[in-house]
């Protein structure tokens, strides 16, 4: 494993961030996420259609984070001592699976094929995190994150708005959405596949003898040398929802159209901020990145709640996006400096945990917030909440120094 840096130490030259290994495993990860980002705005609309509240959607986007989250152990524990390119693969085969229910037009039908994505989507984004761990250059690891980061971001500029298109098109329908996504899914396994080839070629780390016993390694969901890192990556995502899935629904209350701009704008800043400000971020250091971050994702939800057009909203998502590029980048690199290279694993499982756990919980709180007082007062909520992440900053500044 780490063949990047080892290619480049044993050449006597600079570490390298952009190896074949580094390459396929982005190019693994774009697909993974394009999958992802074609049923985000595919799913609320979905469920509405069959009849169900904002509160419904809520829990239908809950039920990928709850499932992905407790199978997190398990993924942590067999990427640490079976395969990380094979937790990957297994985890995109299987979200290609789910997807297939989801041509079963009930909701309660679709809820079960999300968390069993959920599921997949834990093996996809544990292997991946833990392969940048090992391949990633340590001096380097803030503009590694933020490369990775803006890979994955990429499918934001085009597939939700594909998505919406193909809903919308005469011979589309929700049913040519979920053949698109089940495709990208089988696509990042094949990749993953080759990925698998080149990793093969690294001596594999060996492991230490357990000091636990095996069904305690399984159940220890959270890593504490992860944990610091898990919660403001947590703090930071929360609020990840209400642009992701619920800003669609909020546009079409306001009669808002040819909302797919919204994404490719979006997508754009996510894409070219994450390697800019990620390189930022290994200059001014992780305590002052954050700082930027919750600030800029907190004033670009208070600006979504008073936006009236599509072009406010695309203001306040392009504000929201930096914030989440560079604040994604220092975390990233954050957990791949704390995880201990022989549980990397099972840390970096701990720490993927905070993204599913983080867009269930807060769908589930914009869910009920907008039943109960409508879409502004859910951003309004939930930039309070993304503003605890600078106490969360300032409480932990020694340790982020």
């Amino acid at each position: 494993m780490g063949l990047s840096a080892f290619e480049s130490m044993t050449n006597g030259q600079p570490a390298s961030i952009w190896t074949r290994t580094f390459v396929l495993l982005c190019a693994v990860e774009f697909l993974g996420y394009a999958q992802h980002f074609v049923l985000q705005p595919t799913f609320p609309i979905y469920i509405t259609h069959l009849g169900g509240s904002p509160f419904i959607v809520g829990l239908v986007i809950a039920s990928f984070g709850v499932a992905s989250v407790v199978s997190r152990p398990v993924i942590g524990y067999w990427a640490d001592r079976w395969s990380e390119t094979g937790v990957l693969i297994l985890g995109l085969l299987g979200q290609a699976f789910s997807i297939s229910l989801c041509f079963i037009p009930f909701a309660g039908v679709t809820m079960f094929a999300n968390g069993l994505r959920g599921i997949g989507w834990s093996g996809m984004t544990t292997g991946g995190y833990t392969l940048l761990a090992t391949s990633a250059p340590a001096e380097r690891r803030g503009e590694a994150s933020g490369y990775y980061g803006s890979v994955q971001s990429c499918a934001t500029i085009i597939f939700p708005a594909v998505a919406l298109w193909l809903i919308d098109a005469p011979f589309g329908g929700f049913a040519a959405a979920f053949i698109l996504a089940m495709s990208l899914a089988l696509a990042g396994a094949g990749a993953g596949a080759a990925l698998s080839r080149q990793v093969a070629r690294a001596p594999r780390r060996r492991q230490t003898e357990p000091t636990e016993s095996w069904w305690r390694d399984i159940v220890s969901v959270f890593d504490r040398d992860i944990l610091l890192a898990a919660t403001l990556l947590f703090t930071s995502h929360v609020s990840l929802p209400c642009l992701t899935s619920f800003a669609v629904l909020y546009a079409r209350q306001l009669g808002i159209g040819h909302f797919g701009w919204f994404f490719v704008v979006t997508g754009v800043t996510s894409v070219l901020a994450r390697p800019l400000l990620g390189r930022v971020s290994d200059k001014i250091g992780c305590g002052r990145s954050l700082i930027a971050a919750f600030t800029l994702e907190s004033g670009a939800l208070l600006i979504m709640s008073f936006a009236a057009d599509l072009f406010g909203m695309m203001l306040s998502g392009a504000l929201y996006f930096m914030g989440s590029a560079i604040g994604s980048a220092r975390i990233l690199a954050l957990a791949m400096e704390k995880a201990p290279v022989e549980r990397r694993g099972r840390a970096m499982a701990s720490f993927s945990v905070a993204f599913p756990l983080s867009n269930g919980l807060g769908a589930l709180l914009n869910g009920l917030a907008v039943d109960l007082a409508g879409y502004s007062w859910m951003f309004i909520i939930a930039a309070a909440i993304c503003a605890c992440g600078l106490a969360l900053t300032a409480k932990n500044w020694s340790s982020l120094k």
